[in-house]
């Protein structure tokens, strides 16, 4: 008996914190999102699904819903896009093939603040990259005010952020890649299939895997955009690229803690009612292959 509980020894410590730190928070989390509690009040009284009926007659809250699944829809889509095509290209026996894993996956070990703070000098619209290359090719009626035009910003914040997350996909893929026997595509290959022939009906398929965690990390990790979008714009301008979690930080800050827990309890939902029917249908999708 002794020995069988022996390596549950090793396991408590990390139970204990694992408690503290993330099992305590999120209950009184629930809990407080139930309660008027504001930084303001001297007592916190339960008030029910107060909070709750307030956020959903909020106008910005719409706009960061939308905001959030616009964001989420295109980083998935465009990450995995990108990604399998950075893979597929990575994959071909290329003299600087290694170096250019290197280069592509850098961007994502990055700090998205950084990242961000490097980009808004980038977007700048007298003295950035963009418009001054625009300029130079003769492009210069497509130069804009990339973060302060509410037609591009929110579009300028997916081009950023595809730019640093496309490497993780690609080395997911990679990964993938390598597990496919060559001798399936050089059998297709004599037989006359072409490329495109060969990545649909032999390789894609094969990426199931590959496919069901990267649209999955990549819809989760959309959905909680935060660090991208509050360096960029802030949420501005006005409201246009307000995400769910700007919206929670601005209630935080204004003191309305109860209704940003409710609001961050709403995201939670949210990414869960969403993530679970598409990771079902991933794998349901693996296993008819």
């Amino acid at each position: 008996m002794e020995r069988r509980k022996y390596p549950l020894y090793f396991v408590y410590p990390a139970l204990v914190i694992f408690l503290i730190f993330f099992i305590v928070p999120t209950l009184s989390g629930v809990y407080y999102s139930f309660t008027d509690w504001n930084i303001n009040a001297d007592t916190i009284k339960f008030i029910g699904f107060d909070n709750y009926a307030a956020l959903f007659h909020e106008p910005r809250l719409k706009t960061a819903l939308l905001n959030t699944l616009i964001f989420a829809a295109a980083v998935t889509v465009l990450q995995n896009v990108l990604g399998i095509a950075l893979a597929l290209v990575m994959n071909e026996k290329l003299a600087l093939r290694n170096l250019l894993r290197m280069v592509f996956f850098m961007p994502y070990v990055i700090a998205p603040l950084i990242i961000g703070y490097i980009f808004r000098a980038i977007y700048h619209p007298e003295h950035g990259i963009v418009n001054q290359i625009l300029d130079a090719v003769g492009l210069d009626f497509l130069m804009q005010d990339w973060l302060n035009d509410p037609k591009y910003a929110l579009f300028s914040v997916v081009a950023t952020d595809l730019w640093r997350v496309a490497g993780f996909s690609m080395v997911v893929y990679l990964a993938g890649l390598q597990f496919i026997p060559k001798d399936l595509t050089e059998s297709a290959s004599i037989d006359g299939a072409n490329y495109w022939s060969r990545f649909r009906h032999i390789v894609f398929p094969l990426l199931a895997p590959a496919f069901t965690v990267n649209v999955l990390l990549s819809l989760i990790g959309s959905m909680k955009v935060f660090e991208m979008v509050m360096v960029l714009t802030d949420g501005g301008p006005g409201y246009s690229t307000e995400v769910f979690n700007t919206y929670i930080r601005r209630m935080f800050s204004l003191g309305e803690l109860g209704s940003a827990t409710a609001a961050n309890l709403l995201l939670f939902v949210l990414v869960t009612a969403i993530g679970v029917p598409v990771l079902m249908a991933m794998k349901k999708r693996e296993v008819e292959l």
